[in-house]
């Protein structure tokens, strides 16, 4: 650790944003019976993955340090900036970029994602690695959370494994590749050949024939259709219409998913909303 890291400092700084933090800014019910304004630990712990008794320490400045892993955590759950995720890490004794931007959630796209908690909704992050799924996006696409390593990528994954098509009628699989690459594309030329879209695309280009060849056509400006058919396996037919919210300063998107009211369609997007689904979990 640094001379700039102090136990004490992160203590009250993570104090101060819990208390800052509403249920509300969460779309949580404040009962009639709570007093103190802020979230409990306990609602933080929930948020965070961590246990109460951790971040208890932690607030009295006698925890151990955190990784970069539980910062990011603490940062997700506490809606922080990335200006403030960036000071949590200068209390840490740590650089400002040891907790790389595209795992952080843009604190605006959190806030709207909270009111979206019965929608199907999530926040996309570089070379299309989901970063926070509302519950009905789970049922409706499965956990795309729970990957590890280049899998994260949703783009690595469509020209690696199977199984991600199979959600997609197979007459639109040739666009979404090519849409694919496209993303990619810009992602690189935004964040560079060191960042996580250059490590998807060299291992892509090794592994994937079919990738190496859209690559080739140097393709630039396609979006992924905003009307997409799927076939689910829980409900059938989908014809859903995805809306696309993109923040140009941290590059992040937000996707919501909708259907046609009185169609079949929004009919089963409603019932997944209440029955969940289950997909096969990531290996």
């Amino acid at each position: 650790m640094t001379a700039a890291a102090d136990k004490s400092a992160l203590g009250e700084f993570l104090r101060s944003r819990r208390e800052a933090l509403q249920p509300e800014d969460l779309g949580l019910y404040r009962g009639p019976r709570r007093r103190a304004g802020g979230l409990r630990r306990e609602e933080v712990a929930e948020l965070t993955g961590l246990s109460v008794d951790y971040i208890g320490r932690l607030e009295r400045g006698s925890g151990p340090w955190p990784s970069n892993g539980v910062l990011l955590a603490i940062a997700r759950g506490l809606r922080l900036t990335r200006a403030e995720l960036n000071y949590l890490l200068t209390l840490c004794g740590r650089a400002p970029g040891t907790a790389p931007a595209h795992e952080h959630v843009d604190a605006g796209m959190q806030r709207i994602l909270d009111r979206l908690h019965d929608t199907p909704a999530q926040v996309m992050g570089q070379a299309g690695v989901t970063l926070r799924q509302t519950p009905p996006a789970v049922a409706l696409l499965g956990d795309e959370t729970s990957y590890h390593g280049l899998a994260r990528s949703a783009i690595y994954r469509w020209f690696t494994d199977p199984a991600a098509r199979r959600l997609y009628l197979p007459d639109d699989h040739p666009y979404t590749g090519r849409a694919m690459a496209s993303l990619l594309r810009e992602d690189l030329v935004r964040h560079g050949s060191d960042s996580l879209a250059g490590q998807v695309m060299r291992a892509l280009l090794k592994h994937s024939p079919e990738f190496a060849d859209v690559w080739a056509r140097a393709e630039i400006g396609l979006r992924l259709a905003s009307e997409k058919r799927l076939e689910h396996p829980e409900v059938g037919r989908l014809d859903v219409y995805c809306q696309t919210l993109s923040d140009t300063e941290s590059g992040q998107a937000l996707l919501v998913y909708t259907a046609t009211p009185g169609t079949k369609s929004h009919e089963r997007l409603a019932l997944l909303s209440v029955i969940g689904a289950s997909f096969p979990q990531p290996q």
